[in-house]
């Protein structure tokens, strides 16, 4: 298992990236005829939303 330190400014720039692309990503899966290919988006996508789920909210890094 990686651990993975980030200050609150970093978690939040990186649930920022992750979204962007998340949104990126669903307009290609929508746009792919190859069913193998898609499969491959829909698996990446999953993992990303894992990650998402995984990060903190702001909230939860300006808590005391």
């Amino acid at each position: 298992m990686v651990t993975l330190t980030l200050t609150a400014e970093e978690a939040e720039q990186l649930h920022f990236i992750l979204t962007s692309y998340l949104t990126d990503l669903r307009g290609e899966i929508h746009a792919t005829d190859v069913r193998t290919f898609r499969a491959q988006l829909q698996a990446r996508e999953a993992f990303i939303r894992t990650l998402l789920q995984q990060l903190p909210t702001t909230a939860e890094t300006t808590s005391p």
